[in-house]
């Protein structure tokens, strides 16, 4: 079946705590005492993995570099230069 299209319904605790059937903890490698992310916007309540939010984070910052180029060693070659002025 297609995650995508899967509804799952769940309740909420009088502590406010919310069970994440196992199916989805599986798939998503959720393990006892994990950092979720709980995102609140335009389209409602998001809930990511750590790993989730990390990997869209790389994504969108590897876009804004071009091809065959760190950032980090651009950044270190400034530093260098900017030691050798002073």
């Amino acid at each position: 079946m297609e995650s995508a299209n899967q509804i799952y319904r769940v309740k909420m605790d009088s502590s406010g705590r919310l069970l994440i059937p196992s199916e989805l903890r599986e798939r998503h490698h959720i393990e006892n005492g994990d950092t979720l992310v709980v995102f609140d916007d335009k389209f409602g309540l998001q809930v990511k993995t750590r790993d989730e939010v990390l990997a869209e984070a790389r994504a969108y910052f590897a876009k804004l570099a071009p091809p065959g180029v760190l950032l980090s060693d651009e950044i270190n070659e400034d530093r260098r230069a900017e030691h050798e002025r002073d």
